[in-house]
């Protein structure tokens, strides 16, 4: 077996390997496969998110149906999300950060998943995909800081309360915040090039059936990352509408 390998232990982007293109053809198709993916959750989001409004365009009340069915698991997986929101974000904001909050960890979720399945490319398992979700992040949570607590305010808040600290917290907490946009790459990227190249070995070496094991728990992985990635974006959303007032209480 030293050697060889089947087709269920590396995406379709291996069998280039030898080719001249190699370096360039796994980012082309997982360019290709994210656009592709975006865009059918973006298709599928507007089709289901129809679905929680009444006529009047105001949310429903999420309902659990009684039959088991896409929409349904869709309802469930959107009430348990916001639960979870509010006690991150308390819930005070009318859930207005709930839609890009939840579209990420979607888009990720969905992205390591298909990465697990034979013959796809892994979109999470590339550096340039991560920081592209990682720098809209970034955007978004300091773009709420500044409408929050206005451009002043929010700048003042990098300084701390010394007055005579104020320079060097300032340099601090601004390199501080832009390392965030390297952390949210570096930790979903490496953990999930760990994790599928654990399936993938296992995979290779252990008989058919037992390798199923391994699946269930990179599938554990998968959610675990999105998760993480999520909640990570709640807080900095958290810490950057903070005023300066709720710091002192």
């Amino acid at each position: 077996m030293a050697g060889h390998h089947t087709y269920f232990s590396y995406p379709i982007s291996s069998l280039y390997h030898d080719t001249e293109i190699s370096s360039v053809l796994p980012d082309v198709e997982r360019f290709a496969f994210v656009a592709f993916v975006c865009t059918a959750l973006l298709f599928i989001g507007l089709r289901l998110s129809r679905r929680l409004k009444t006529k009047e365009g105001r949310q429903n009340e999420v309902i659990p149906q009684s039959s088991l069915n896409p929409f349904s698991l869709f309802e469930a997986s959107v009430e348990m999300f916001a639960k979870f929101y509010d006690t991150v974000l308390g819930g005070h904001d009318g859930r207005r950060h709930l839609p890009f909050v939840f579209s990420v960890f979607i888009l990720i979720f969905t992205l390591n998943l298909l990465g697990l399945i034979p013959g796809f490319p892994s979109g999470t398992n590339t550096v340039w995909f991560n920081v592209g979700v990682a720098l809209v992040v970034f955007g978004y949570f300091n773009t709420v800081g500044v409408k929050e607590q206005g451009l002043g305010g929010y700048l003042k808040h990098f300084c701390g309360p010394i007055l005579l600290l104020a320079p060097f917290m300032f340099v601090l907490e601004i390199f501080s915040i832009c390392l965030r946009v390297l952390t949210l790459n570096l930790r979903l990227y490496w953990n999930i090039k760990a994790d599928h190249d654990v399936v993938s070995v296992f995979t290779d070496l252990l008989p058919p059936g037992i390798p199923v094991i391994f699946y269930l728990l990179g599938t554990f992985v998968c959610f675990m990352q999105a998760f993480i990635f999520s909640t990570l974006t709640m807080v900095y959303i958290l810490l950057a509408s903070h005023h300066e007032e709720e710091h002192q209480h």
